[in-house]
C-alpha cells in the first residue's frame, strides 16, 4: 500500500522560502513521477511541479516557474519542493502525488494515483 507523508509547510512572510518534503512508502516500479498540487481556498486544485522518478526530469506550472525547485532522493524515497520567494497568492494546500499512468502530460491530475493529506502553506503579505 502506498503512503505519503508531507511536511515542511508553514506560515512565513513574502518574499520568505520554505522547503516541503514528502516521503513515500510502497512505491512500486509502477512510479513514473513525483509532484505537488496545491489547492486555495475557494479554488481548484492546480499543478505545482513534478520530476520523473528514474531520469529526474522535471516539470513546473508558469505560476511558480523560477521561484521552485523540485528534486527527489531516491534511497528515501523523498520528493522536496523548494519554495522561494513566496508570495500570499502561494497560500494553499500543497499535496504530493504520485504518477503511475504513462501519459505525456505531467499536469493532469487524473493521472495521479496517490496523494498526500496535504501541509498548508500560508504566506502573509
Amino acid at each position: 500500500q502506498v503512503q505519503l507523508v508531507e511536511s515542511g509547510g508553514g506560515l512565513v512572510q513574502a518574499g520568505d522560502s520554505l522547503r516541503l518534503s514528502c516521503t513515500a512508502s510502497g512505491l512500486t516500479l509502477s512510479t513514473r513521477a513525483m509532484g505537488w498540487f496545491r489547492q486555495a481556498p475557494g479554488k481548484e486544485r492546480e499543478f505545482v511541479a513534478a520530476i520523473t522518478w528514474y531520469a529526474a526530469n522535471t516539470y513546473y506550472a508558469d505560476s511558480v516557474k523560477g521561484r521552485v525547485t523540485i528534486s527527489r532522493d531516491i534511497a528515501r524515497n523523498t520528493v522536496y519542493l523548494q519554495l522561494n520567494s513566496l508570495k500570499p497568492e502561494d497560500t494553499a494546500v500543497y499535496f504530493c502525488v504520485i504518477k503511475t499512468r504513462n501519459t505525456s502530460s505531467y499536469t493532469r491530475s487524473g493521472d495521479y494515483a496517490y496523494w498526500g493529506q496535504g501541509t498548508q502553506v500560508t504566506v502573509s503579505s
